[in-house]
């Protein structure tokens, strides 16, 4: 009797002691921390779109000189300068796409579309062609353009305030510049003798050059958040595009025996002020 009263003790003895510990193991099991769970990555965080209109209120470039070939003999070529010449290229426009890569630095590739107008004057104390000795001669040059440019550009975002996001930037890249031909109209002024009755000429065209160049720009603006995603962008940039060729001689100066470029323009210069929106892509 008493071996099995020893024994009952033992074994609720034990049955108490593993109780706690099996009450020990559910407890760590059914409290056990959470388990991180991997989260999928947003593709394309960071890309935005962009689009900008652009108003220079200052251009400056256009030719002050131009060729003048002499048959000869010697052939032999000078320099004459036009009287008046002025450039003008109002608005330009943009489209483009970009990253950002933190709060305050991001990066973007834009191409740019312009075009313009070159309008100079010429005056020589000789007469024109066929009209009277005594006579001086003027000529008016018109010719237009357009270009095409790709840039690569980098900002610096100074914080936001407000949903207001200061910011500077800069960029480079190229530019394709068209001429289209300058037409030169050419006129009768009277001194010593009278003009003609009929004493403008025909316009003689002068083929345009064509070609790439070296482009630059600065910026500085600031953006507002219109909405999570889309922000508006205010701000100024001045540009140069590197001067280049600009007009041929005319047909009948080149069977003459005239080669080359007749004339060249000083590259674009733009201060524009500029509004444009960036859409981020999330």
């Amino acid at each position: 009797m008493l071996k099995r009263i020893v024994l009952s003790s033992c074994v609720a003895a034990a049955a108490g002691l593993a109780l706690p510990a099996l009450a020990a193991d559910l407890d760590q099991v059914i409290y056990a921390p959470d388990i991180p769970v991997a989260k999928p990555v947003e593709i394309g965080t960071g890309w935005y779109l962009r689009g900008d209109l652009g108003y220079s209120f200052k251009t400056r470039g256009a030719a002050r000189n131009y060729s003048v070939f002499t048959p000869g003999p010697p052939q032999s070529y000078s320099t004459s300068a036009f009287a008046t010449s002025e450039l003008d290229s109002d608005y330009t426009a943009s489209i483009g796409f970009g990253y950002q890569f933190t709060d305050f630095l991001r990066a973007d590739l834009t191409f740019d579309y312009s075009n313009g107008s070159f309008d100079g004057t010429t005056a020589a104390a000789v007469p024109c062609p066929g009209m009277p000795v005594g006579t001086t001669c003027a000529s008016t040059d018109t010719a237009d353009f357009k270009s095409y440019g790709f840039l690569a550009n980098g900002y610096v975002d100074l914080g936001t305030y407000a949903g207001v996001t200061p910011y500077l930037g800069a960029g480079a890249g190229i530019t394709r510049v068209a001429w289209d031909p300058l037409s030169n109209t050419a006129r009768c002024v009277a001194g010593g003798a009278a003009c003609p009755a009929v004493g403008t000429l025909a316009p003689v065209s002068h083929g345009g050059e064509t070609s790439w160049r070296f482009t630059y720009a600065l910026m500085a603006g600031f953006s507002y958040d219109v909405t999570k995603n889309l922000k508006l962008d205010l701000g100024y940039r001045y540009s140069k595009i590197a001067g280049g060729d600009m007009f041929r001689f005319d047909a009948a100066t080149a069977v003459a025996g005239a080669a080359g470029v007749q004339a060249r323009d000083r590259g674009f210069e733009r201060h524009e002020v500029r509004a444009g929106l960036r859409y981020a892509l999330w």
